[in-house]
């Protein structure tokens, strides 16, 4: 595998909650800019911080991150 990308639901999941980026930095303890790169997939997290961003949330890790991109909302099958 050439890319270790690392897809993410952070922004869908802050919008769903009403959290900025300031507020989610605040929370776990980083810049708020590092809440960007991740957001862009410019910068993937180091596993604790998966966890606590999860936890943050209350979800399990895998609805926040994938190795393989998200499938877009509105296109699962009914």
């Amino acid at each position: 595998m050439s890319s270790e990308e690392v897809h993410n639901r952070i922004p869908m999941l802050r919008a769903e909650r009403g959290v900025s980026r300031k507020e989610l930095a605040t929370a776990l303890g980083v810049h708020y800019q590092t809440i960007g790169y991740l957001e862009r997939g410019e910068y993937s997290p180091s596993l604790y911080l998966a966890l606590r961003i999860a936890e943050y949330f209350e979800v399990p890790m895998e609805v926040v991150f994938s190795l393989k991109p998200f499938p877009r909302l509105g296109s699962e099958q009914k």
